[in-house]
């Protein structure tokens, strides 16, 4: 271990983490797990009722905690994350673009209307909040960027076009921006969930349910708490000379 490694490198007490789509599935069990491990946490997604109510358990746990509602495709909204995190906490250390529309449509049924709006949540607004992140993420001294991707930005199939192209789309910014932003100190990596028992899979059917199973050799589907030690580790000090990587937490699914 280097000599200058904490003695707990997955520590984050005291971070300001911003994590976007944070009331519900993923974006709640990172909020709650890193709100347990002592981040000041802001949980951002559409609906007030639903953040209040992850602030809430945050804060019953003894952690730190606030709320900021945002629709990630208006851009207009953007600045409010930023401001409610430097505001509440004087300051962001974490960013995790988590906020996502997972929309199955067969290609010839997309509308312009729906490839822009889609592209706008799933891709276009975790870039400009970044950007917007990004004086307050260089004043960290050890900003992290988690952009959530999804194995989809590889082997999504049929009705997947806007998630498969959003996703990779992302994957893209999480590479560029690592190399523009290194020498600003500031990580910027990427996690690929595979199927996770979340309200993204809401729509599946029996069968999809046990092909999406049968897909990973682990042959099941996730618990949201699963993802959160990949976070962690990437959020913390624990992966300090890792960036513009790809952490997949997929059971094996892109076994290569």
């Amino acid at each position: 271990m280097m000599a200058h490694m904490p003695n707990d490198p997955f520590d984050i007490a005291g971070r300001v983490a911003i994590i976007t789509g944070g009331s519900r599935g993923l974006g709640r069990a990172m909020a709650l797990g890193f709100g347990e491990r002592g981040a000041k946490v802001v949980v951002a997604s559409r609906t007030k009722e639903a953040n209040d109510a992850v602030v809430e358990e945050i804060r019953a746990a003894g952690g730190e905690a606030t709320a900021a509602v945002v629709d990630m495709s208006d851009m207009d909204q953007l600045d409010g994350v930023v401001n409610t995190a430097v505001d509440a906490f004087g300051g962001i250390d974490i960013l995790v673009n988590n906020a996502a529309d997972s929309t199955i449509l067969m290609s010839d049924q997309v509308t312009v209307d729906e490839w822009d709006r889609v592209h706008a949540i799933n891709s276009k607004g975790p870039f400009f909040l970044a950007q917007k992140a990004l004086p307050h993420l260089e004043a960290s001294g050890r900003g992290s960027v988690i952009n959530v991707i999804s194995v989809g930005a590889w082997n999504g199939g049929p009705m997947m076009i806007l998630y498969r192209t959003t996703k990779s789309a992302l994957l893209g910014t999480t590479m560029v921006l690592a190399k523009e932003w290194a020498s600003r100190g500031i990580r910027v990596n990427a996690i690929a969930p595979g199927t996770f028992e979340t309200d993204m899979i809401g729509w599946m059917s029996d069968d999809n349910r046990r092909n999406a199973t049968a897909a990973a050799p682990q042959n099941r589907i996730a618990d949201p708490t699963e993802l959160v030690p990949g976070a962690l580790y990437l959020a913390s000090d624990a992966s300090s000379f890792v960036t513009g990587t790809v952490l997949r937490i997929d059971g094996g699914m892109l076994s290569w």
